[in-house]
């Protein structure tokens, strides 16, 4: 397999540069800007979810752990287990990130064009993509109009 430089797709101040799409696992680099609109905590029904720091510091929540990630650091999210991230720190964090089975990159491209629509993210369509592909809001710890944006 050749290299590649990946599909980068923009959502809100996101960047994913998807790496391996459409196998067993799904890696891509994830882009966090300081104090950047991120997604509601949610959870997969269908992906567990590792993500490692490359750069910068990402606050991650599994569960009812916080941590704030640094390079060379890692987290594992299990199917089921509610979880976010978060950069409320000085710099740009970066992460590769690896979901088992892979969601696809399609996931994120339908993302992104609800969140980057003129006007802002439609909360509710955000939240039918991500029941779509298996996310489920925790509405416990935010409200669906807590889209990344």
């Amino acid at each position: 397999m050749e290299p590649t430089n990946g599909e980068r797709i923009t959502i809100g101040q996101l960047q994913i540069r998807y790496l391996v799409d459409g196998a067993a696992s799904g890696m891509f680099e994830l882009t966090v800007p300081p104090g950047a609109h991120v997604p509601p905590p949610h959870s997969h029904s269908n992906n567990e979810e590792s993500i490692y720091c490359l750069e910068g510091v990402l606050r991650c929540t599994v569960g009812n752990e916080v941590r704030d990630l640094k390079p060379g650091e890692w987290a594992h999210t299990p199917c089921g287990v509610t979880h976010g991230f978060s950069n409320p720190h000085d710099h740009v964090a970066r992460a590769l990130v690896v979901l088992t089975p892979d969601i696809g990159a399609q996931y994120f491209r339908d993302i992104a064009e609800i969140v980057n629509a003129a006007g802002g993210p439609d909360p509710v369509k955000v939240v039918e993509v991500m029941t779509r592909y298996g996310l489920v809001l925790s509405l416990s710890k935010s409200k669906p109009d807590n889209m990344a944006g």
